[in-house]
């Protein structure tokens, strides 16, 4: 969100001077994982208008707890999004056409984009095309969390900030490294308190059961043995 209010360079909350109105900056949040629940809450606590989408229909209350408007389809079958572990997979073909048409009359009014989509062991989803871009406003920012898997916004370089039809497109690198002290105590709290549920003081060392073990275990015996990334 920092690097969001760098590039946008203008006010995000309302502002009301002698000298005239400032609207608020419009945020829009696709997908609502952590890092887009931490990108709304964010962009409220700047004073910015928030709205979000995500294809799994859980999230919906969690947008609105944060203050924020749900973005949604509608009333289409073939939905598929919520996958294990909290993950979206793959939309049907008409999930993904109502999206894209929901999305694009969305996105036009929009000052800031922020995209987190991923899907494990899959490129990341295309949410936003070349002409969605275009019908942004010149001055607008779009930050693709996602461009390190390809990324959710055409013409997203990774590493680089490019501008196309006067639309920034920034694409970072290791984005939690640009915090890197905050990021790395919450990833070894995580760390610990996982490992501490299932430490044998005896043994001195984590036992954990086939189910959890078979969930997170990438390699074993110099072999690849998670079924995501055998996909």
């Amino acid at each position: 969100m920092l690097d969001a209010a760098s590039e946008y360079g203008r006010a995000f909350p309302m502002m009301m001077t002698a000298a005239g109105t400032v609207s608020a900056a419009r945020v829009f949040v696709m997908g609502v994982g952590v890092a887009g629940l931490q990108a709304i809450a964010t962009a409220r606590r700047l004073g910015a208008q928030v709205s979000a989408t995500d294809v799994r229909s859980a999230t919906k209350e969690q947008i609105q707890s944060l203050g924020a408007k749900p973005i949604f389809v509608e009333n289409v079958t073939g939905i598929e999004g919520e996958g294990s572990g909290g993950y979206a997979t793959e939309m049907s073909p008409e999930y993904q056409k109502a999206q894209a048409e929901l999305v694009s009359a969305h996105i036009a009014k929009q000052d800031i984009v922020i995209t987190t989509a991923l899907i494990p062991g899959r490129p990341a989803p295309r949410l936003i095309s070349d002409a969605q871009i275009a019908s942004m406003r010149p001055g607008s920012v779009i930050i693709d969390l996602a461009v390190e898997q390809g990324g959710n916004v055409e013409g997203a370089v990774a590493g680089e900030i490019v501008e196309k039809h006067g639309v920034k497109i920034v694409g970072h690198r290791n984005v939690p490294s640009r915090l890197a002290a905050d990021a790395s105590a919450l990833f070894s709290r995580n760390l610990f308190n996982f490992l501490s549920a299932f430490w044998d003081k005896e043994g001195g060392l984590p036992q954990l059961d086939d189910e959890i073990g078979g969930a997170i275990r990438l390699t074993q015996d110099g072999k690849v043995v998670n079924p995501r990334l055998l996909s």
